[in-house]
């Protein structure tokens, strides 16, 4: 039996859908915000405050593994429902909010370990949707973008090991904009141009001291759509090191909006 811990985005819809075709037994305990999962019965609806319940249900189940997928969203902890052992742990996780959302399930997995349940890689059931070296597009990047792409990936490996970004976009040899708390869709609102279309680069590795088991970066087709609405020519990723959404639409995203796709 494995635990699935679900939070927001697609990314859980597909990983459910190779555990029920693979046959594995599975439970859900659904983390999102909109309760996406509840018509599974092998669902559980918990708040993330209610540890004691959490850990229960996986002991009672008999699981040792669980998988983590999804965005989970720093919660009003004003408002939240807790349990003996959620007022026990909640300190914990407040103080591990303030790095961020990622740092949220970075504590979760502490605590489930602390009580003899491991955490799996995200992509453990999907290692198709993350990408290899290579380039994935019929437009490859030429020796501006190549520039472009090389002064982005050097201002990422400068950033700190306690420093939430996992994207930054660069044009015209200029950064011109580093991926904060609120994430890469506000980032790309920011960077587009009236007078530069089809030119500039986003490039998304993961953070120094980043859980790849939790917090791999996420590319789809939404990310794409933002790329051309900000007027990019190219998105780059790291070999084997990201989680690749709806790659076929994708792809013809790209082909058709001359955008490259390219894995370091």
């Amino acid at each position: 039996m494995i635990g699935l811990i679900f939070g927001d985005t697609s990314f859980p819809i597909e990983i459910l859908k190779k555990v029920k075709k693979k046959k594995i037994k599975y439970l859900i305990i659904d983390l999102s915000k909109a309760k996406k999962f509840k018509k599974d019965r092998s669902s559980h609806s918990i708040s993330i405050g209610q540890f004691g319940k959490i850990i229960k249900i996986l002991k009672q189940n008999n699981c040792k593994k669980v998988l983590f997928a999804g965005k989970v969203s720093r919660p009003n902890f004003s408002k939240l429902k807790l349990d003996l052992k959620g007022i026990y742990y909640i300190p914990r996780i407040i103080k591990a909010s303030k790095l961020g959302d990622a740092a949220i399930l970075k504590e979760i997995i502490k605590i489930l370990n602390q009580q003899s349940i491991k955490t799996i890689s995200s992509i453990t059931f999907n290692s198709e949707l993350s990408l290899k070296k290579g380039n994935y597009s019929k437009i490859k990047p030429n020796n501006k973008d190549k520039i472009d792409i090389k002064i982005a990936i050097t201002r990422l490996n400068k950033l700190g090991k306690y420093n939430f970004s996992q994207g930054t976009v660069v044009r015209n040899k200029k950064i011109i904009a580093i991926e904060g708390k609120s994430g890469t869709e506000k980032m790309l609102k920011k960077c587009k141009s009236k007078k530069n279309i089809n030119n500039g680069v986003l490039v998304k590795f993961p953070k120094k001291k980043q859980d790849l088991r939790i917090d791999l970066p996420t590319v789809g087709l939404k990310t794409l759509k933002q790329c051309k609405k900000a007027g990019l020519k190219g998105i780059v990723l790291k070999s084997k090191k990201n989680i690749f959404l709806d790659k076929k639409k994708c792809i013809n995203f790209a082909n058709k909006n001359k955008i490259f796709i390219t894995v370091k």
